[in-house]
């Protein structure tokens, strides 16, 4: 009887092929803030929002819908913004959840004008070279209202190392 080869993560008995197809970012926010921080992505980034799901069981009477979660696309990603209640089995941290959001684009500036305009905070100047992105790229760095930190990346260059 041959004795089969363990590779990486393979066990000895016949695996089920798992394919994952997406990776999505998690937003955790204070409840309840959703709403407020889909509007902020909206406005910040030009995200769209492809689904939302609300807490069925909202009063009649309050004005907005409690968000469970929101499925927003943005630069071809999909994230999910969630409200938290202080006594989930989720916590926040004080200023977000710790995670930090990188998008790319070709003018910085007017990246972090739009998103400052909708209620980021600028955090330092947009640097270049060393102390930016890869490579030399620009970068800004924002928070948004709701503590998690932004930035806003140009392209990388290629490395003239990695191009000998």
């Amino acid at each position: 009887m041959a004795q089969q080869e363990v590779q990486n993560g393979e066990s000895e008995k016949a695996a089920v092929a798992v394919v994952f197809t997406a990776v999505k970012q998690q937003l955790l926010v204070e409840a309840p803030k959703a709403n407020d921080a889909v509007a902020f992505y909206k406005a910040a980034f030009g995200a769209v929002e492809l689904d939302r799901t609300t807490q069925p069981k909202r009063k009649a009477e309050q004005e907005l819908p409690l968000i469970l979660s929101a499925q927003l696309q943005l630069a071809g990603s999909t994230i999910i913004v969630a409200d938290v209640e202080a006594n989930s089995a989720t916590t926040l941290k004080t200023g977000g959840s710790g995670c930090v959001l990188c998008l790319e684009t070709e003018d910085v500036e007017a990246a972090v004008a739009k998103a400052v305009a909708a209620g980021a905070v600028a955090e330092g100047h947009i640097t270049e070279g060393e102390e930016g992105a890869c490579c030399g790229g620009r970068v800004g760095k924002l928070k948004d209202p709701y503590g998690f930190v932004w930035l806003i990346c140009s392209p990388a260059k290629k490395c003239a190392t990695a191009e000998a």
